[in-house]
């Protein structure tokens, strides 16, 4: 009974294709240059924001989609615009994320979606820049300065498609934006960490 247990795990393993990755990279002068599309399966864009000086309260939002134009040989040539639909935020609580998707907050009839258009990148080393853009969000446009970092970029090895990920953070004062709820018992400052991943249109 072992032996043919043992046989047809092995069979099993022998017809599954085997994934084959060459590492990602982080060196700038190996990741291709082009028009990459978010992939919004694996972005994720997550905010924390003080809650009443007790705890540090988070969520996120997800359907995020958008384009980046990405120069590696030349970075500051660089764009990014990002559009998140705000009816995708999301915590923990049902009752909270039904609020904040109501005008007392986001107002996400009226205001559907939050985007974010690339001014200016700025290297920092090969794999940082501060990337600077405007942020429309409630209706109020300014700008925005956010940290990112390279993560790596390689060929992912079940879609086969040219991928290359990012990590972005930044900050930003929501009353600045018309969303004053609660401020300041419910933190002013709005923490945003972004986990960005492109896929490269061939």
């Amino acid at each position: 009974m072992k032996s043919l247990l043992a046989s047809g795990l092995l069979a099993l393993v022998a017809a599954t294709p085997a994934l084959s990755q060459t590492p990602p990279t982080r060196d700038p002068a190996q990741i291709q240059a082009g028009t990459y599309a978010v992939d919004p399966n694996h972005t994720q864009v997550g905010w924390r924001v003080s809650h009443m000086g007790f705890s540090n309260y988070a969520g996120g939002f997800s359907d995020v989609s958008g384009t980046l134009e990405l120069q590696p040989k030349s970075p500051a040539a660089s764009k990014l615009t990002i559009k998140i639909p705000v009816a995708s935020v999301a915590t923990t609580s049902a009752k909270l994320t039904d609020e904040l998707k109501g005008d007392q907050w986001l107002d996400g009839a009226k205001f559907p979606d939050m985007t974010f258009v690339s001014t200016k990148v700025a290297p920092e080393g090969k794999d940082k820049a501060k990337v600077t853009g405007n942020l429309t969000l409630h209706g109020v446009t300014k700008p925005v300065t956010l940290d990112v970092t390279l993560v790596g970029a390689g060929v992912n090895p079940l879609s086969k498609k040219v991928t290359v990920g990012f990590e972005a953070t930044g900050t930003l004062k929501r009353s600045e934006f018309g969303v004053k709820t609660y401020v300041p018992l419910i933190g002013d400052e709005l923490h945003l960490t972004i986990a960005g991943a492109f896929e490269r249109q061939d």
